[in-house]
C-alpha cells in the first residue's frame, strides 16, 4: 500500500454511544418512505452503483470494501441531488397548501404560484446545485450564496441551472448567515442542510432524501456491513445514513465511523466535548464539501447516539485516495471520485494500514466496510489537477 496512507497522521475519538432513539425520532421511517416514493418517481431516477473493491480489501486484510458511487446521481455528480431538490419541493408544497400533491407541482399545475416562491441556500457547491436543479424543474426562482473559496466552475454550474449566484467574502458559515439575513429581508425561503433554533423541517427533508441512497444499499445487500465510514460536513449525510441503517438492521447495523478533514473538524471536536462545538475555519480544506465549522444540531442528535468513532484525516490523503479509486488494484472497478467523496475511503485505507488505529476501529479479516463515494468530478479542472499530481 502507498506509504502516504501508512504514515498518515490521524486523530481518533471513541464515541460514548449514549442510548436513545434519535435514529427514529429525529427522522422517522415515514420521513424516509415519503422521500423514497417521491424521488424514485422523478424523471431520470435510477439506483447508483454499489461496487465491491475486493482486491483493495484483500490488500488491506479486510473481507470486503463496498463503495456506493454517487457520481452518476441524476447527472449532477453528487448525493446532494437527493436532498436539496426534495426539500425545496416540500417547501413549495407547504406554501401552496398541504393538500397539494407533490406530483401536481412537478407537473406544473401550480406554475404561476410557484414562480412567486423564491428558494435560497448557502452552499459549497453540491447542495446548491441540487437546489438549483430542483428549482428549475419545478419552476421556482433560486438564489444561491457561495463563499470566497468555492471554485468558479461550481458557481457556473449553478448559474447554468438558472440560479442567481452571490459570492460572500467569508467562509461557508458566513454564507449561511448572509443567506438567512437576505432571505428574511426579501421573503425568500431558505433550503438548508443544517438546522438552527426554530429551523428544522427543511434539514429533516434533506436527510429524508438521502435515505433513498440507504434504501438502495440495503436492498442490494443480504447481510449488513460491519462498519460504515461516513464523511462529516455539517453531519446531515452521516446522520441520515446512520439512522437509515439502524432503522433497517437494528442492533445488527454497522459500526458508524465519522470522518472529517483536520482543517474542519467540528463533529470531532463536538465528540470530544460531548456537545455541539463550533470551530473556526482557519484554512480551507481540499475537501470543499466538508469545509464546515458548525455542526447541524439536528444531525448531531443522531450522531451523538449512533457514531462510535470520530476521525480526522490530513490533506495529504486526498489526492492519493482519488488516484487509487481511479486507478484501482487488479480488476477492481475504476471510479471517478471527487475530493469530498474520498474522505471515508481514505480513512478506511489508512485506518486498516496502521496497526494501532486498526485495532481501535475493530478492523480485521472479517470486516466488511461500507463507504459513501459522495461525489464524482464536480469540478473537472480541480479533479484533473489532483489526478495528475
Amino acid at each position: 500500500m502507498n506509504s502516504v496512507f501508512t504514515s498518515a497522521s490521524m486523530a481518533h475519538v471513541k464515541g460514548s454511544m449514549a442510548q436513545g432513539n434519535a435514529y427514529n425520532s429525529v427522522i422517522s421511517s415515514d420521513d424516509f418512505a415519503a422521500a423514497l416514493a417521491e424521488i424514485t418517481a422523478w424523471k431520470g431516477y435510477r439506483p447508483t452503483p454499489l461496487y465491491h473493491l475486493s482486491n483493495l480489501a484483500q490488500s488491506l486484510g479486510l473481507n470486503d470494501i463496498l463503495y456506493k458511487d454517487e457520481g452518476p446521481r441524476f447527472g449532477l455528480g453528487s448525493f446532494k441531488a437527493l436532498g436539496g431538490a426534495y426539500a425545496g419541493l416540500r417547501i413549495l408544497q407547504r406554501e401552496l397548501g398541504r393538500d397539494v400533491a407533490l406530483g401536481d407541482i412537478r407537473a406544473g399545475l401550480y406554475a404561476d404560484k410557484v414562480a412567486q416562491i423564491t428558494l435560497a441556500s448557502a452552499t459549497d457547491g453540491n447542495h446548491g446545485r441540487s437546489l438549483a436543479w430542483g428549482a428549475q424543474r419545478f419552476g421556482a426562482p433560486c438564489q444561491i450564496y457561495i463563499h470566497r473559496d468555492v471554485s468558479e466552475g461550481r458557481a457556473q454550474a449553478m448559474r447554468e441551472l438558472g440560479a442567481i449566484v452571490t459570492r460572500v467574502d467569508g467562509d461557508y458559515d458566513a454564507s449561511v448567515d448572509r443567506v438567512r439575513k437576505d432571505a428574511a429581508e426579501n421573503g425568500w425561503f431558505v433550503v438548508s442542510d443544517t438546522s438552527w433554533d426554530g429551523y428544522t423541517q427543511p434539514p429533516t427533508d434533506v436527510m429524508a432524501g438521502y435515505g433513498v441512497m440507504v434504501h438502495e444499499i440495503v436492498t442490494a445487500l443480504d447481510t449488513p456491513p460491519t462498519h460504515v465510514f461516513l464523511q462529516g460536513g455539517v453531519g446531515g449525510l452521516a446522520a441520515a445514513v446512520a439512522a437509515g441503517l439502524r432503522q433497517h438492521w437494528g442492533d445488527a447495523a454497522p459500526r458508524v465511523v465519522v470522518v472529517e478533514p483536520e482543517l474542519a473538524a467540528c463533529l470531532f471536536e463536538s465528540a470530544k466535548a460531548g456537545e455541539v462545538i463550533n470551530v473556526s475555519i482557519e484554512e480551507e480544506t481540499l475537501m470543499a464539501g466538508l469545509s464546515c465549522g458548525e455542526p447541524s444540531p439536528l444531525a448531531w442528535q443522531v450522531l451523538a447516539e449512533e457514531a462510535q468513532d470520530f476521525l480526522t484525516i490530513p490533506e495529504s490523503l486526498v489526492a492519493p485516495a482519488m488516484r487509487l479509486a481511479g486507478r484501482p488494484l487488479g480488476d477492481d472497478p475504476s471510479i471517478v471520485a471527487g475530493e469530498s467523496a474520498v474522505a471515508g475511503f481514505a480513512a478506511v485505507i489508512a485506518g486498516a494500514s496502521q496497526e494501532g488505529l486498526r485495532e481501535k476501529l475493530g478492523l480485521n479479516e472479517a470486516s466488511k466496510v461500507l463507504v459513501i463515494g459522495s461525489e464524482g468530478a464536480t469540478d473537472a479542472e480541480i479533479y484533473a489537477q489532483l489526478m495528475a499530481g
